[in-house]
């Protein structure tokens, strides 16, 4: 009998999962995957096998609510139905937030829920339902091995100066740094990168974060030294709803002389700004790029537009550049993107092969190329995978 590590990524309405063999030689081996959505209007939940083969899905209607225990159930009673060749041994979960003291994979006990617990305020858009799948499972499975792992792990190897904010000391001591996010895809594609790309893996490479969320992160030797999300996710690059790096200035012109209170704040800067906001129309970048509107014309030249200002800051911090790897949905599939970015990145001396980028890589620039540029999907399913199994059965991660 084969074991099962399942993975969980847990979202305000959603609850995605992927299942992974852990008993084969060749090591994990991913079986199914799928995800229930629309938890709390339309719960609706889909599955495929692992050649992207539709396994599994069921719809609960419109009206309908459905809380994260009762989609955990569902998904629990979903792989039991695939077969009885597999047994559940541990459960790997993606957290977002770590703070300043988790900087590794951690075996989620009571104790270190409590803990993660107190991050809340760090992460208040996604630290409870990070959380929340973890304590159902130790309420109804509590002989099971979890464990969590962090989004801001993989950044605490960046030096103090990158850390910092110029703020003072009573402030910085609660917690108020810049920590990074992303870090599972970061630290999946510094683990690929020695077999794709030998001397991106040991210079000085810019990983581009491309997807409805958004973030470069700039890696020296395969550790981040600097990365453009700081104390939350809202920060740094224009995403597909988020603002990105915005003057503290606006925050408070919102507050004092529009009357907004910090909810709308909030709703605004995260769900209502970034490539819907400016565009007017969506927050996807298919839609934007088939769309004949200025509107959506401005969104995406703003978008590139803040992507190489900040590969400006990256390569600084970097004190030069050897590489630009692009990952995640919007990286990993828009040629266009790629494109636009490296033709306003040929300062930095990237040639774009234009064939090769077509065909999405994985190498999209040409041989002699002063810096390389690279296409390389993520999977940070997988790297949350290699820390279970790790933590829960002694394996190398």
């Amino acid at each position: 009998m084969a074991d099962l590590i399942l993975v969980l990524n847990a979202g305000s309405s959603s609850l995605k999962f992927c299942a992974f063999d852990a008993g084969g030689s060749g090591g994990l081996a991913l079986v199914i995957h799928g995800q229930a959505e629309g938890l709390f209007s339309s719960p609706r939940f889909t599955a495929f096998d692992a050649h992207g083969q539709p396994a599994g899905e069921h719809a609960w209607g419109e009206g309908v609510q459905l809380s994260h225990a009762e989609a955990i159930t569902h998904i629990a009673d979903f792989l039991r139905g695939q077969g009885s060749g597999h047994r559940l041994v541990a459960v790997g979960h993606r957290v977002v937030h770590g703070g300043a003291h988790f900087t590794q994979p951690v075996l989620a006990t009571a104790a270190i829920l409590d803990q993660l617990e107190t991050l809340t305020p760090l992460a208040p858009l996604h630290q409870p339902h990070n959380l929340r799948p973890m304590r159902i499972i130790a309420e109804r499975m509590p002989s099971m091995p979890q464990v969590a792992c962090f989004d801001t792990a993989f950044h605490t190897t960046q030096p103090p100066l990158a850390q910092a904010f110029a703020l003072p000391e009573s402030v910085t001591k609660k917690g108020v740094r810049r920590y990074g996010f992303h870090g599972l895809s970061y630290e999946y594609i510094a683990s690929v990168l020695p077999d794709i790309a030998p001397e991106a893996a040991t210079g000085r490479t810019v990983v581009a974060h491309l997807g409805n969320g958004a973030s470069l992160c700039a890696l020296r030797a395969g550790k981040s030294v600097a990365s453009t999300m700081g104390f939350t996710a809202v920060d740094g690059l224009m995403m597909g709803t988020r603002c990105g790096t915005l003057d503290p200035g606006v925050v408070l012109y919102l507050l004092d002389e529009l009357g907004m209170d910090a909810g709308e704040i909030e709703d605004l800067l995260y769900r209502r700004s970034g490539l819907l906001g400016v565009s007017g129309i969506s927050g996807d970048m298919r839609a934007l790029l088939a769309a004949d509107d200025p509107r959506a014309v401005f969104a995406i030249d703003l978008y590139v537009y803040r992507i190489c200002r900040e590969l400006g800051s990256m390569g600084a911090a970097l004190h030069g550049l050897d590489a630009l790897v692009f990952t995640a949905g919007i990286g990993q599939h828009s040629a266009e993107i790629r494109r636009r970015v490296c033709e306003e990145a040929r300062w930095w001396g990237i040639e774009l092969d234009d064939a090769a980028n077509a065909r999405g890589g994985p190498r999209v620039s040409t041989p002699t190329s002063k810096v390389s540029a690279w296409v390389v999907p993520t999977n940070e399913e997988l790297m949350i995978a290699r820390h279970t199994l790790a933590l829960t059965q002694g394996a190398p991660a």
